[in-house]
């Protein structure tokens, strides 16, 4: 069992920057690959961003290409990701999610996740 623990949330204009910490305990954390998801209301919980178990590699979605940027501390059992220049579509609940895996690979399906975060919201305001 793994338990994270989702902070950094809040209320930003556009253009902004926020950073969020996905704080993990439980388990050995460099065994997990994590995800960052949002999810916006009334709609599906969609891929954003996802990181290695080393922190080696990671992978964007299109729409987060080049303003978000993930980073982990395996010391420290924490996952961050580092918005800027945020836009009102970016506005949702945010969530982290981790998957043991035993390759050092890169994970964008939800499906593919065994432990979740509560998650924290983000409002990007116009």
């Amino acid at each position: 069992q793994v338990q994270l623990v989702e902070s950094g949330g809040g209320l930003v204009q556009a253009g902004g920057s926020l950073r969020l910490s996905c704080a993990a305990s439980g388990r050995t954390f460099s065994d997990y690959a994590v995800g960052w998801f949002q999810q916006a209301p009334g709609k599906e919980r969609v891929f954003v961003a996802t990181i290695s178990r080393s922190g080696s590699s990671t992978y964007y979605a299109d729409s987060v290409k080049g303003r978000f940027t993930t980073s982990r501390s395996n010391a420290q059992d924490t996952v961050y990701l580092q918005m800027n220049s945020l836009k009102p579509e970016d506005t949702a609940v945010y969530y982290c999610a981790v998957k043991r895996s035993r390759y050092d690979g890169v994970y964008y399906s939800k499906m593919a996740y065994d432990y979740w975060g509560q998650g924290t919201q983000v409002t990007v305001s116009s």
